[in-house]
């Protein structure tokens, strides 16, 4: 294996286990282990952590090692307002750009997403909730905007899971991802973006109830 590709390796092992929640914040992240389990040298975890830490998923403290960087409340939001820019751009992209074939793709994912709902699979819907983002980002094909939003979502994986497996979250939110679809679809850019930003805001308010103590 050539040294970029192992660096390759460790950055996205890592950044996987990160995003999947296997590491929490907070929790040091052991080279000697890391090691092990993505089957790199010493020095391409190191290089893959410094990579993260500049990314905002890890933060290193000096003799103290790294760990999985923890993300306050007040951050939450103030990342998730950037996103509510960066995702409206895209999905009015999306928009301008989808295909036939595209827009009966996003009307499956809205089929799964109100039949996991109805089955109550919270999971299910995470997981398809982030299959919807991605795929309007590949629709959109801005990809310096895809390229910050990954960062950023990376740094809100905890939220966004503890709000996507809320009983009451799921009901709330899909009516807002069909109205993307929509519009989408109609291949209206102005009504893409604004249907995105109001889900965007939507998962603001419900990051404030969450610090408050009451998601909905």
């Amino acid at each position: 294996m050539s040294a970029d590709a192992a660096l390759d390796k460790a950055r996205e092992g890592l950044r996987t286990a990160i995003l999947r929640g296997e590491y929490l914040p907070g929790e040091r992240l052991v080279e000697a282990q890391l090691c092990e389990r993505l089957g790199v040298s010493r020095f391409n975890v190191r290089a893959a952590i410094q990579e993260l830490a500049a990314d905002g998923l890890v933060k290193v403290e000096r003799n103290k090692g790294a760990h999985v960087r923890k993300v306050s409340i007040d951050e939450a939001v103030e990342i998730t307002e950037v996103r509510m820019v960066l995702e409206g751009l895209v999905a009015a992209r999306a928009a301008a750009k989808v295909t036939d074939a595209q827009a009966s793709e996003l009307d499956e994912i809205g089929l799964l997403m109100r039949r996991a709902v109805s089955a109550g699979e919270f999971r299910r819907y995470s997981d398809l909730n982030q299959r919807l983002h991605s795929l309007i980002r590949d629709v959109a094909g801005h990809s310096t905007a895809d390229g910050i939003i990954e960062t950023l979502r990376g740094q809100l994986v905890r939220h966004q899971f503890m709000l996507s497996l809320h009983p009451g979250r799921p009901a709330i939110s899909l009516p807002q991802h069909e109205r993307i679809i929509e519009a989408i679809r109609e291949r209206d850019p102005k009504a893409a973006e604004d249907a995105m930003r109001a889900h965007i805001a939507s998962v603001i308010e419900a990051l404030r109830d969450m610090d408050a103590g009451e998601v909905r």
